[in-house]
């Protein structure tokens, strides 16, 4: 579907989940566990750097120029429940 919704907060879990927030309000949960024995994220695993997500120009980012396309963000995660 590729919804382009830009990240306006991460909160990143010691067990790699990302808890966002997007540009229209929604809160939604991505598991990234299943990627982190790809590169480029396989640096973050193990590491407290995981822990150091940033949102910069709508998406998540960490040390050393690692980030994540938004729209991958948003169709792939689940909504949190309030």
């Amino acid at each position: 579907m590729n919804t382009l919704l830009d990240v306006v907060s991460v909160e990143a879990t010691k067990d790699y989940k990302l808890l966002l927030e997007f540009e229209n309000g929604e809160r939604r949960a991505f598991d990234m566990l299943p990627y982190m024995d790809k590169k480029p994220f396989v640096h973050l695993k193990g590491s407290p750097f995981f822990t150091t997500a940033f949102v910069d120009y709508g998406t998540v980012c960490w040390p050393g120029n690692i980030d994540i396309a938004p729209e991958t963000l948003y169709d792939l995660s689940q909504p949190l429940k309030n």
